[in-house]
């Protein structure tokens, strides 16, 4: 990996785990095992580590906004998209946790911070319409449209709210119940069960890593 490449991996993941506001160019430096003037050559200003990292954030989303349901597998495309959520969040909290830190988003979040939020309530809602055309889900569509805003909503917030109430044990597993709670009496019970078993792997898959 290179050095620039490996100073954009240390931050995010440092600045996830301390918070933004908290981490020094020196203490940055130190962790990545370099000098910090090697760290000013790739990086004048802390503004320009995060407008590196919010390039690779804007990847990731453009990359999930692209994944739609599949026809032929609904319910593993709606477990691939809470997947990919979970991970996202976990892999840029503190772009999602930490702004009143770092002020008014870098680009390219600030032009399209908007947009993606509506684009995911869209991605969510597609991924519900694939369920419901699979029978597996028994919703009217006009109620879909609600239901995603809500869920995304559960998704955004949950790992920080579970953080704010000092019960991050196993905070994925919960958010991703959380939001399921909201239509899982109109799921066919197969399904169910088989969301909840993608669910706990995902959350032994979080603590594995940890």
């Amino acid at each position: 990996m290179k050095t620039r490449e490996r100073i954009v991996l240390v931050a995010r993941e440092t600045f996830n785990r301390e918070g933004y506001g908290a981490v020094t160019t020196a203490a940055l430096a130190e962790t990545c095992g370099i000098a910090e003037g090697n760290l000013w050559y790739h990086f004048k200003t802390k503004r320009d580590l995060l407008s590196a990292i919010a390039e690779q954030f804007a990847g990731r989303i453009e990359e999930r906004l692209a994944d739609h349901p599949d026809p032929a597998d609904p319910l593993g495309s709606y477990c691939t998209i809470l997947r990919s959520m979970m991970q996202e969040l976990r892999d840029f909290r503190f772009l999602y946790r930490d702004q009143p830190h770092y002020g008014e988003h870098v680009e390219p979040i600030a032009s399209n911070v908007a947009a993606w939020l509506v684009r995911s309530e869209e991605s969510f809602e597609a991924h519900l319409a694939a369920l419901v055309d699979a029978r597996i889900l028994d919703l009217p569509r006009e109620r879909l449209h609600d239901l995603a805003i809500n869920a995304t909503i559960i998704l955004r917030y949950g790992l920080e709210h579970f953080a704010e109430l000092g019960e991050p044990q196993g905070a994925v597993r919960r958010t991703l119940e959380r939001q399921l709670t909201l239509f899982e009496h109109a799921l066919d019970p197969k399904a169910a069960l088989a969301i909840h078993a993608e669910i706990e792997r995902i959350e032994e898959e979080v603590r594995a890593a940890a």
